[in-house]
């Protein structure tokens, strides 16, 4: 009887440690991203074109995708009416959580943390969060 329990402890470790060893977060980035950024950042010229690039794409966060709907008409609307940003508080923002991997999953998918996308978006956010 002994026996057996050991085999059956054993097998459930190996599973629960694979399990464990398939969990993982590309990176998280603990640096303030877009601290250094002055100038102004607007939503329509510098912010827009990131989502419509990076992920207002066919099946990511378009209308009926994934929220929030990112696409160039909604975007302002669902990030401000979902409460994924907070102005002038990008540290405490969920927009800003997926960018920098403090929340799974990593955004963009596939690619990861950007630092440039990040700094862009930390610094619109720093600046008020502002639709201009």
């Amino acid at each position: 009887m002994p026996k057996i329990r050991i085999a059956i402890l054993s097998g459930l470790t190996a599973i629960v440690m694979l399990a464990i060893s398939g969990c993982y977060k590309t990176t998280t980035i603990v640096k303030n991203p877009g601290a250094d950024i002055t100038e102004t950042q607007s939503f329509a010229n510098d912010i827009v074109p990131i989502f419509t690039k990076s992920c207002a794409l066919s099946g990511c966060h378009v209308a009926g995708g994934k929220v929030p709907d990112l696409s160039a008409a909604n975007a302002f609307k669902a990030l401000a009416d979902g409460s994924y940003i907070k102005a002038n508080d990008p540290d405490n923002s969920v927009l800003m959580f997926w960018l920098t991997g403090k929340k799974s999953p990593v955004m963009p998918l596939g690619a990861g943390p950007d630092e440039t996308i990040n700094a862009k978006i930390y610094a619109w956010i720093n600046q008020g969060a502002k639709n201009n």
